[in-house]
């Protein structure tokens, strides 16, 4: 996912307030940036995501270890 000489970044807030639907392409996005965090002793947070998305996350159950917030600034302070 990094090219060489890139590094993870410690902590992601992933904005996903215009998103309006998400398959298993995103799910495998937000799960890789998961365990590169975890990697690193940093973590990802969704922020704003649509009751369509927000159902996906939970039928996934990627809800249980990327928390979900209603804005980027409360993902940010959480």
């Amino acid at each position: 996912m990094l090219g060489a000489g890139e590094t993870v970044p410690a902590r992601i807030v992933a904005d996903l307030s215009n998103v309006t639907f998400m398959d298993s392409s995103g799910i495998n996005v937000l799960i890789a940036a998961h365990l590169q965090t975890k990697d690193v002793q940093g973590w990802v947070r969704i922020a704003g995501a649509s009751q369509g998305v927000l159902r996906v996350l939970q039928v996934t159950g990627v809800d249980t270890f990327i928390s979900g917030y209603p804005s980027v600034e409360q993902a940010l302070i959480a």
